[in-house]
Order: C-alpha cells, then structure tokens, then sequence
C-alpha cells in the first residue's frame, strides 16, 4: 500500500508542477516531490524481471 502512495504522490506532484503556477506554489511541488522521491529505496525506480 505504502508503494501505491508512493508511486500517485509523484505522479501528482508531477502533474502539478506541469500546470502554471506561482512561484511560491512551484516552491512547494519541487519541496514536496524532492521530499518524495527521497523516499525511494535504490532500484525502485527499475522494474522488477518477471
């Protein structure tokens, strides 16, 4: 479940940074998606071999 979370926070935030927004607001996407992928454990971000 913690991964699901994971993976939909970076996707918004993402998204969001892609709209217009002030400045302040910009601050706070790239705060919060840093903060996010900080999260990562290494090779998350690879996808498991089947």
């Amino acid at each position: 479940m913690d991964e699901f979370i994971h993976r939909e926070n970076l996707a918004l935030f993402k998204k969001r940074l892609a709209e217009p927004r002030t400045d302040a607001e910009r601050e706070v996407l790239l705060k919060l998606l840093a903060d996010e992928e900080a999260k990562e454990t290494p090779g998350e971000g690879v996808p498991k071999p089947r």
